[in-house]
């Protein structure tokens, strides 16, 4: 372990209290958003906690659909809760893209941004004529990304896709869950969120040979293929010998042991996957001789399936006469892996992440104090932040318009009578809560 000097050296230098002290990493760059869901909106979501400027677009009145799914129909202030969290720290507004107008302001923002996420159908941009084949015409430098279920172009262009769709398609679902019952889906929107991480990942780069060569560039994202790409070794394993991957519940066909056990008083997860490790567990169970044994004394000898199911086997018989606590002293002291099964609730609690900021609590001028999950990765003299929730649909118009159009009061009330751009409509999740008094996270510029 190292010296103990270095844990207080690298908190101190990561001090989340100091936070709002440091600079954005991303401070310079400016990021138009046509989006809906998830997919597209946690893409700029995660660069603007680095401190990109976010311009999320919507159609005036209803909004993106994002804002209608929450979960048991249960709002917060009049807020679908996905919706709080993926379109935190960006600018709201609206724009009726449809209309010529629309198209003109959208296209004057574009002019003075870096980046144009949309996750549309394929060829809808264009169609509309803001695609990346016109946008590029206006802004050289653009990095333009579109995202969808199956890329733009192949045999299952028009067909829709959901977080869902994509964990079918990619063959996630199928190896997910146990033999003897149905494919699982992750419970989480697994092929949304990871998506939108590796497509920050794709503009990241982008944006760094823009800075080499002073270019932009089009990237195409297809939420299918990206979750083929972290199914490890799969491929290669069809390709090596004709057999497709099954499902093996919560057993790592690679490590062994590596599962979920009952304990006495908690589920726990328990994993040694070197040999020194397997010594260590052998001895916490009091079965020394198991790390001697050839069915078990070497990696690969404890892969072999007939030996993991009898190893397996072991370990659940000893961990179930066991509490957690006794379990988690144990992996301590004779350095095998072992940690509860954690939920919610032990995470909004736990001692270990209130520490480290990471569960944050966000003091919304429209929806007040809000306790949320916080930023990873933890960066020393750029560190990410959470600035705002989620808004009403179109709340920051005037600013936006104003400070990075430059349009006057007048043209903007034009606009307006005009439906090109507006506000909320009169429903739940588009509108401010009942009780905000028409001030509260309004950004005023005089102009």
């Amino acid at each position: 372990m190292a010296k103990p000097d270095y844990f207080k050296w690298a908190e101190e230098l990561l001090d989340p209290a100091k936070t709002f002290e440091k600079p954005e990493a991303l401070a310079d760059i400016k990021i138009v958003e046509l989006c809906t869901l998830i997919l597209g909106p946690s893409l700029p979501s995660y660069l603007s906690e680095f401190g990109a400027t976010v311009f999320k677009v919507e159609l005036p009145g209803m909004g993106d659909t994002m804002r209608s799914l929450t979960p048991f129909a249960k709002f917060f202030k009049g807020a679908a809760l996905g919706w709080q969290k993926e379109a935190r720290n960006k600018y709201h507004i609206t724009i009726d893209v449809h209309a010529e107008e629309g198209k003109e302001l959208f296209k004057e923002l574009v002019k003075r941004s870096d980046v144009v996420v949309e996750n549309l159908r394929a060829g809808t941009m264009d169609r509309w004529g803001i695609g990346y084949r016109q946008l590029k015409e206006i802004n050289p430098r653009i990095i333009y990304i579109a995202l969808n279920g199956f890329g733009q172009w192949g045999p299952y262009l028009e067909r829709p896709s959901y977080d869902a769709i994509a964990q079918s398609e990619s063959g996630m679902a199928w190896i997910t869950g146990f033999p003897d019952k149905l494919p699982l889906k992750s419970g989480i929107w697994l092929a949304d969120y990871y998506g939108g991480l590796m497509g920050a990942v794709g503009v990241l780069a982008a944006l760094t040979y823009r800075d080499k060569t002073g270019k932009g560039q089009y990237i195409e994202f297809s939420q299918a293929e990206n979750l083929i790409r972290a199914m490890d070794w799969t491929w290669l394993y069809q390709h090596l010998t004709g057999k497709q991957r099954e499902r093996y519940g919560n057993r790592d066909v690679s490590i062994c042991p590596a599962d979920i056990f009952h304990c006495k008083d908690e589920l726990v997860a328990i994993a040694a996957a070197t040999d020194e490790q397997f010594k260590g567990l052998c001895q916490a169970m009091g079965r020394p001789e198991l790390a001697e044994d050839p069915r078990f004394s070497t990696h690969l000898e404890r892969l072999k399936e007939e030996n993991a199911v009898e190893l397996l086997k072991i370990v659940a018989s000893w961990a179930s006469e066991k509490t957690y606590e006794e379990i988690d002293k144990l992996a301590c002291e004779y350095g095998f892996a072992a940690n509860k099964v954690s939920n919610s609730k032990d995470h909004f609690y736990d001692e270990h992440l209130r520490k480290r900021n990471f569960t944050y609590v966000v003091n919304d001028p429209i929806y007040g104090e809000v306790t949320i999950e916080g930023i990873a990765p933890k960066l020393s003299e750029t560190p990410g932040r959470i600035r705002w929730l989620g808004k009403p649909v179109g709340l920051d118009n005037e600013y936006v318009f104003k400070r990075f159009l430059g349009l006057k009061t007048s043209k903007i009330k034009e606009l307006q009578e005009k439906k090109v751009i507006g506000k909320w409509a009169d429903q739940i999740g588009r509108k401010p809560p009942e009780d905000w008094d028409g001030k509260r996270g309004v950004i005023l510029f005089n102009k």
